[in-house]
């Protein structure tokens, strides 16, 4: 479960994001879109906890965030993943030493057999010794995701997951998005190729000038701009007739 009342980030004179609200339940997957500088990376850091709201109130995977408690963060941690668009690595480790690192932090059970079948499911089996300065872009990502989903978070952010990955790997990737929400986790995926996740959101989360512009069902959008052959053409028809309101 994911809720976000009335958030406002406040970069000292710099409104980043303005009132923005909306919620979703265990198996639903959230597009998070709308332009550069829209707000969509400050709203995914202030739910992921690593940057304090300056208002509202944030309910994440049964953690309380308004208070800026220590004790609802570090229960935040055991919670949720939160994959940035260029995911941070330790340069010293290779792959198979995140994975093993990862599990031993979070207290996974049997975490070298399911390191194994994720590493195997996103083809980087053969990498497992190899060390995070030497993979490329997209294989940085992927053992990200990978790194993500060993410990079973009941909350998932991925920033522009996509970016680096090829289109088996882009596949791959969606497929697992749709598991995961499948067996449960409530999955925040924010992303600009909008043709590609259209038919793996359950909602859509359209963001502009750090404001929430259309909150609700993929079909909904649809049937508000009928003439639209896609979600990528509603989304620009929404965000043109929104911006003129």
């Amino acid at each position: 479960m994911l809720s976000c009342d009335g958030l406002r980030k406040l970069y000292e004179d710099h409104l980043a994001v303005d009132g923005v609200s909306f919620s979703l339940d265990p198996g639903n997957i959230g597009g998070l879109v709308g332009p550069n500088g829209a707000g969509k990376t400050t709203t995914m850091r202030c739910l992921a906890g690593l940057i304090p709201a300056t208002d509202g109130t944030l309910q994440v995977a049964g953690c309380d965030l308004s208070d800026g408690g220590s004790n609802s963060l570090m229960e935040l941690k055991r919670r949720l993943a939160y994959v940035p668009d260029d995911p941070p690595l330790f340069d010293d480790l290779t792959v198979g030493q995140h994975l093993e690192f990862i599990g031993r932090i979070y207290g996974v059970d049997d975490h070298r057999r399911k390191s194994t079948e994720l590493l195997d499911y996103f083809q980087l089996r053969d990498k497992i010794n190899a060390g995070a300065t030497t993979l490329s872009r997209g294989m940085r990502q992927k053992l990200a995701i990978c790194c993500a989903y060993l410990y079973d978070p009941a909350v998932l952010l991925l920033d522009e997951p996509m970016t680096g990955l090829d289109p088996p790997g882009i596949r791959r990737l969606l497929e697992s998005i749709k598991n995961r929400a499948a067996a449960g986790a409530t999955v925040i995926i924010s992303s600009h190729l909008l043709a590609m996740i259209q038919d793996v959101c359950s909602h859509l989360i359209v963001m502009q000038h750090g404001k929430l512009k259309y909150f609700g069902d993929v079909n909904h959008l649809r049937t508000q701009f009928p003439n639209s052959k896609s979600l990528e053409e509603a989304y620009f028809e929404a965000t043109n007739t929104l911006a003129a309101v």
